[in-house]
């Protein structure tokens, strides 16, 4: 076995060894703040800065957990299947609900950086900020920014919304599947509904569909957004 090899596999067994340690934590103490995807992640930046491992080197074999993502997605077609009946009886509410949650997503970064005053690349670099990474760097190519700045940007509103989506629900009293689902999928992306996966199949399926109309919505706007602040 070489080098590259071993190192592949090291990290592949390492993550998902990290992750399940903080699935049985999650389970033991369920607080916003033990959830397993935040967790995982600051034990694993915390190896990697104190072995002072760098990160394409743990990428090695993170790429391939990464490639599983398109899997991941499909699979959802299954529940999408099971929860057909309810998408179709609400789909202009989900719809209206989605592109209003787009518009909300990259108008409240637009007015924060504009307010501080913030130049020309990162405000567009924090429009595509609550669709999905892959969407998101898309996005960046065709407008110009800093993709590794947005993908910052996209892990905190995905970590954000899986942090406090419970207590805000309960705060602002929402709760109808529609308006969850779409409120996470359109602002918190694949995080986000991954988090809904052991709370509830129909808002997991109603985030799987305002994350992907959100991502159309955002990348449709988002040149045109670009093009009136030129």
């Amino acid at each position: 076995m070489n080098d590259t090899v071993l190192i592949a596999v090291t990290s592949i067994v390492g993550t998902v060894a990290v992750y399940i340690g903080a699935r049985k934590i999650n389970k033991r103490y369920p607080y916003p703040l033990t959830l397993p995807i935040l967790i995982s992640s600051m034990l694993i930046v915390l190896v990697l800065v104190t072995f002072q491992i760098p990160y394409e080197t743990y990428h090695i074999g993170g790429q391939w957990i990464e490639k599983l993502l398109g899997p991941a997605v499909v699979a959802l077609a299954v529940p999408l299947y099971k929860q057909r009946k309810i998408l179709k009886a609400y789909l202009i509410s989900l719809l209206a609900g989605t592109i209003v949650g787009s518009i909300v997503g990259i108008s409240s970064g637009l007015l924060f950086t504009y307010w501080a005053k913030f130049d020309k690349e990162i405000i567009h670099s924090v429009i595509p900020k609550s669709v999905t990474t892959p969407v998101a760097i898309k996005i960046i190519d065709s407008i110009g920014g800093n993709p590794t700045l947005t993908s910052i940007l996209v892990i905190i509103a995905g970590m954000s919304g899986s942090i406090l989506y419970t207590n805000l629900y309960k705060l602002l009293k929402i709760t109808h599947p529609i308006a969850r689902g779409v409120g996470m999928g359109s602002s918190s992306h694949a995080i986000g509904t991954a988090q809904m996966v052991d709370d509830s199949e129909q808002e997991t399926v109603i985030s799987t569909v305002a994350m992907t109309i959100s991502a159309i919505v955002v990348s449709v706007l988002a040149p045109i957004v670009v093009a009136f602040l030129s």
